[in-house]
């Protein structure tokens, strides 16, 4: 790797200790408002360039919706998974003005991996994204993939920092949080919102936040995990 002093595993160890990771005040959650602006201090091109080529360790291919052809792959590197695919809008989990049986037709109120408290996680105010759940066709968590994982998530020019945080269908991949979309620029109407490609997603391997609701601690992982996977040549 060619990052001086600095390895991704080594950062790994620092940022899962509390002294490694700034207060909440060094990030400020988004809230049910207007689209937040990019929280890269990564260039999204950077990351981009860094998934242009595919390594595919999933078995077969995902839908992106159901009844789709099976197109999308998922892709590994030694330190990160990533896979290029729509993003649908999880409004899943604790009920709020945005998300709720009345917004979402499909609203469920569970969500996989709980806040720190034991309540579901608030899908309108955290940015998370959605993998799928285990199968023959890949198992996230063979490969580093839990609960609580930081990821990039990247759209026309906009990083958003997340975390692992729900899982879907066993055959469909594409889907994040309406906090997510929010902070990307997409709609985040779960009715009719989200977007119908070029959403690129990469869960880092193995480095989680503890406690998953807390979206300062994945933006300042974040930052330092892209940097260095996007140095990574």
């Amino acid at each position: 790797m060619r990052v001086p002093s600095l390895t991704l595993a080594a950062a790994g160890a620092a940022l899962l200790t509390p002294a490694a990771l700034p207060g909440p005040a060094a990030a400020v959650p988004p809230r049910e408002g207007p689209p937040a602006r990019s929280e890269g201090a990564v260039v999204a091109a950077d990351l981009l360039t860094r998934v242009g080529a595919c390594h595919q360790i999933s078995r077969g291919r995902y839908r992106t919706d159901a009844g789709r052809p099976r197109t999308v792959r998922v892709c590994g590197t030694r330190d990160a998974v990533f896979w290029k695919a729509d993003l649908d809008i999880d409004c899943d989990g604790q009920v709020t003005a945005r998300c709720n049986p009345r917004t979402d037709p499909g609203f469920a109120a569970a969500t996989a991996f709980p806040q720190s408290d034991g309540r579901d996680l608030n899908a309108a105010s955290l940015p998370y994204i959605v993998v799928p759940a285990p199968s023959r066709t890949w198992n996230p968590r063979d490969f580093g993939v839990r609960g609580g994982c930081v990821a990039a998530v990247v759209y026309r020019g906009r990083v958003q920092y997340a975390v692992v945080g729900d899982t879907g269908p066993r055959d469909v991949i594409g889907e994040a949080s309406y906090a997510t979309a929010r902070g990307l620029g997409i709609s985040a109407d779960p009715r009719d919102g989200g977007a119908p490609s070029g959403v690129t997603y990469i869960v880092f391997k193995d480095f989680r936040v503890h406690p998953i609701e807390e979206h300062a601690a994945a933006v300042a992982a974040g930052q330092r995990l892209a940097r260095l996977f996007a140095a990574d040549r």
